[in-house]
């Protein structure tokens, strides 16, 4: 907690992402309870209307209101990004751990099937699994699990073939720890610092795949509110003049991974003595 407060003291740009990110949890925690209209519900009557007292960031070309649609939609691509990078961390850890820890063939297949999964651009893999798994929700999550797995195979590998031969992991090996208590009890926890910061950029760029494959049509599904549909339907009104229907989500996403990208340096500086010393 010292760290941590020592920290936002420091950095100005730290506190002001720690804000950020409070703040879109704040509002994936009670999206449902702040949204003033409901994010589905249309009306004819006020149809495309500008930002005003009574529709804080104007409607859509359905008469939805976008301020309730916005706040609705940071549950669901913050979840999604979450759900993705959880999972992707957790098996990357694992798989990387035991490669590095064993060595050997094993270690070989592993780093050339990593290297086939890096072989194809990031955010085209994406889409290709989620036109092979279906428009959904698991498919987004899955689709960012997978293309993200490469990362943390390769960070934590690194980590613990460099520890290996520490004299903490000999004494472990010697008092009768196997194989998978050296790795799982010793190795992974002294290697987490750079998981952690890894993870924590990951959600930025998690969101920002997640609006991604929502604006060209790949991942959830209209009418759910979600920041890379409405993007995707207010960008055709732009030229007649209905800027507000691609603005607010626009805002919403940029400082999403504004935040998230930000609070990443922070993470690293918390995670790395040398930094706070420095």
């Amino acid at each position: 907690m010292q760290a941590f407060t020592w920290l936002l003291r420091r950095n100005v740009v730290t506190f002001i992402a720690f804000v950020l990110v409070l703040l879109l949890a704040f509002l994936a925690a009670f999206a449902p309870w702040l949204a003033p209209y409901d994010p589905l519900a249309t009306d004819v009557l006020a149809v495309l209307e500008p930002p005003s007292a009574k529709h804080w960031f104007g409607t859509d070309s359905l008469g939805r209101d976008i301020f309730s649609r916005v706040i609705v939609a940071t549950r669901l691509d913050i979840a999604i990004a979450l759900s993705a990078v959880a999972l992707s961390a957790a098996a990357g850890v694992a798989a990387g751990a035991a490669s590095g820890y064993a060595g050997g063939w094993i270690d070989n297949v592993c780093c050339r099937f990593i290297d086939v999964l890096m072989a194809f651009p990031l955010f085209v893999a994406a889409m290709a699994l989620v036109a092979v798994l279906g428009n959904s929700v698991k498919s987004i999550v899955l689709a960012t699990a997978i293309i993200n797995f490469p990362f943390y195979f390769r960070l934590i590998r690194a980590e613990i073939m460099a520890r290996r031969s520490i004299g903490y992991v000999e004494a472990a090996t010697i008092t009768g720890n196997g194989p998978a208590g050296v790795v799982f009890r010793f190795l992974i926890p002294n290697s987490l610092p750079p998981v952690i910061v890894q993870m924590s950029l990951n959600l930025g760029w998690a969101i920002l795949n997640t609006a991604g494959l929502a604006f060209i049509g790949l991942g959830v599904a209209p009418p759910t509110p979600e920041w890379g549909i409405m993007i995707q339907e207010g960008a055709g009104l732009m030229m007649s003049g209905e800027w507000w229907v691609v603005t607010f989500p626009g805002l919403a996403l940029v400082i999403s991974v504004f935040a998230f990208s930000l609070l990443g340096d922070g993470v690293r500086d918390l995670v790395d003595p040398r930094r706070r010393n420095a």
